[in-house]
């Protein structure tokens, strides 16, 4: 077991019809991804052409922020609404996408952007497919 999943087997209430695997593959995927784009964003401004990457910077930054706040969001299950939920998903998995785009177009020159689009892939992808299943 996880540290996100053991947490959310100690919630005291109903969790309802979320999920529960999909939400804590997309709690764990914020997070990683998360890290991913600070260390990225990192990485970058460590570049010689770091003038060339500041698009991908803001990006990564931009992301990290998301996929935090994302990860948050998830965790809080008191006073639940729906609506916000679906809508941080929704903006976290379209940020992923844009991250992912942006470091894929640096990842033949750049390690970092390499893992940092696969990162942002999978988070992606764990969102939608956690919106999948929000009512």
């Amino acid at each position: 077991m996880t540290t996100v999943k053991d947490m959310l087997a100690t919630y005291p209430a109903d969790l309802g019809d979320v999920d529960r695997d999909k939400l804590t593959r997309c709690i764990e995927q914020c997070i990683a991804c998360a890290q991913t784009c600070t260390a990225c964003a990192d990485a970058c401004l460590a570049e010689e052409m770091v003038g060339d990457l500041t698009k991908c910077i803001r990006t990564d930054m931009d992301c990290a922020d998301i996929c935090t706040t994302t990860a948050a969001v998830l965790s809080r299950h008191t006073g639940y609404d729906a609506n916000i939920t679906r809508a941080i998903v929704q903006g976290c998995a379209t940020a992923c996408k844009a991250c992912a785009d942006e470091c894929d177009s640096h990842a033949g020159m750049h390690e970092h952007c390499r893992i940092c689009a696969e990162a942002c892939r999978a988070c992606e992808q764990a969102c939608n497919e956690l919106l999948a299943t929000l009512g």
